[in-house]
């Protein structure tokens, strides 16, 4: 008795349902963490322009937005910001480290943006792709355009992104984080440490 060689168009639809079913776990495992990180549901922002004072909460009034003007613009928003303490995140789009510690700057912004100040900077970037990004993920509070990195050197000092800068309440730049932040209690006691208290790194 001979046996049937299983026909081609067979063979195909077996294969494609092989793919089918793995595509099906790959993006299901994917979602499931989507809560969680980039491009999952933002923290509740509406308290930090309830609760700021009015500093912070005029701060707020700008958040998403990707603002032009340089360092100059930055330079003036630090100061309006005085006797505030104030965290600068610099990040661009095309930032595989950035756009992953994206969710604990939204958290902590969240948590901590009635007491301390938060700002973003986005040196090297095109700015259609930034404000995709910014859109995708939004925080409650203005990014400035960088695109000659002026910024980003005079807090930076060195190459490398992401980074943060905290200020001290007087505006002085206290202290630069070089690398990214893999949870939202280490950047908050970075916060504590070097902003709120004034600690030096």
């Amino acid at each position: 008795m001979s046996m049937q060689k299983p026909s081609r168009t067979r063979i195909h639809l077996v294969s494609f349902a092989i793919v089918a079913f793995f595509l099906a776990l790959l993006l299901t495992a994917c979602g499931s963490d989507a809560s969680n990180g980039e491009g999952g549901t933002p923290p509740d922002y509406s308290k930090l322009s309830k609760d700021s004072p009015p500093a912070l909460a005029a701060l707020y009034q700008q958040g998403n937005k990707l603002l032009d003007g340089g360092q100059e613009a930055f330079d003036s928003q630090i100061g309006e910001l005085k006797g505030h303490p104030v965290v600068v995140n610099a990040w661009a789009s095309w930032c595989g480290p950035c756009r992953a510690e994206f969710p604990h700057l939204q958290d902590a912004a969240a948590a901590m943006g009635t007491k301390v100040a938060f700002l973003g900077i986005n040196p090297n970037d095109d700015a259609d792709a930034a404000r995709t990004f910014l859109r995708e993920n939004p925080v409650p509070y203005p990014t400035f355009s960088d695109p000659d990195e002026k910024i980003y050197t005079d807090i930076n000092g060195s190459p490398g992104l992401p980074a943060t800068a905290f200020f001290d309440a007087d505006g002085n730049l206290v202290y630069t984080k070089h690398g990214q932040y893999t949870s939202q209690e280490d950047l908050e006691a970075d916060v504590k440490t070097y902003a709120i208290d004034g600690g030096e790194g």
